[in-house]
């Protein structure tokens, strides 16, 4: 694995934001699988932005994601192409659009969502040691834990919403 170095009791910002880019890139690779090339940054952001605030217009895309209001306009064409997004003309508004992730992709990242990352992990610690593997993966998901105790986030709150619809149904 890459060099971390880390201080007893101390974790400096900068490590703590490598970790976390880390962890993203073993798990968006998992929730990808290989077949399906990424998307590029600025639709990815939008995406991400709009999963976790449905119902958003272009300008608060905009906003949030401080890229130019016709970038958000061509990612969310390109996304809603894609099916990744469906977007539709605000009845209070009628100059607005707003768009939502659409429910198949909900589907999509629940499903994939849960799939285990334990080998791709492995992979990446290059770690032939089961336990240390192991250990690794205890400490993930204790360390997900108490963060995510206060609030789950708002992508997260989505794919439990849609795990909690499918089980009431």
């Amino acid at each position: 694995m890459h060099s971390y170095r880390c201080i007893i009791g101390r974790v400096d910002a900068l490590e703590l934001i490598q970790l976390g880019r880390w962890l993203t890139k073993i798990g968006e690779a998992s929730l990808r699988g290989s077949s399906i090339p990424a998307l590029p940054n600025g639709p990815s952001l939008v995406l991400k932005d709009v999963f976790a605030h449905p119902d958003s217009s272009i300008s608060e895309i905009a906003t949030r994601t401080a890229l130019p209001q016709s970038y958000v306009s061509d990612s969310v064409a390109s996304l809603q192409q894609q099916g990744f997004v469906e977007a539709r003309t605000d009845t209070k508004d009628r100059r607005r659009t707003l768009v939502s992730v659409t429910k198949q992709h909900r589907q999509t990242v629940a499903r994939k969502g849960a799939t285990p990352v334990d080998a791709a992990l492995a992979h990446v610690l290059g770690d032939g040691d089961a336990d240390g593997v192991t250990a690794t993966i205890e400490l993930l998901n204790t360390l997900a834990k108490r963060l995510a105790a206060a609030s789950p986030g708002p992508i997260l709150r989505q794919i439990n919403s849609h795990k909690d619809t499918r089980t009431n149904a």
